[in-house]
């Protein structure tokens, strides 16, 4: 599992990183500064889960159950809130109306919550 753990962390960070970039550089005469300022709120909490996916497939504190839970709450949440987030930020771009699907924006923002809050109570609970 931790192997798992770490090259989605590392694949995280990497799309992460490419698309801030292409924030920066591609997007910067497409959409709307409002926009982007969006879009990079959708890399900057990509890039944090992709730190925690570091720590956590790297720690002998973490019950694996726990690293379980944590891995796929992360990367659901993570592909609800910055992927919708995405859509959203370049919706004027697309043919497809993300706002018909930016209700799951706050389902994979409190899926990334929950997992925090695992990993809250895992620690609570080292002797």
């Amino acid at each position: 599992m931790n192997k798992k753990i770490l090259i989605a962390a590392a694949l995280l960070g990497i799309i992460g990183i490419v698309l801030g970039a292409f924030a920066a550089h591609g997007l910067k005469t497409l959409i709307t500064v409002e926009a982007q300022k969006t879009f990079e709120t959708g890399v900057r909490y990509q890039m944090y889960h992709a730190f925690l996916l570091l720590f956590v497939g790297s720690s002998n504190f973490i019950l694996d159950k726990t690293k379980m839970y944590v891995f796929y709450l992360v990367l659901i949440g993570l592909l609800f809130f910055s992927g919708s987030i995405y859509g959203l930020a370049t919706n004027e771009l697309s043919s497809f109306n993300f706002k018909s699907i930016g209700f799951i924006t706050p389902i994979g923002g409190l899926l990334l919550i929950v997992s925090w809050v695992l990993l809250f109570i895992d620690f609570l609970k080292i002797k």
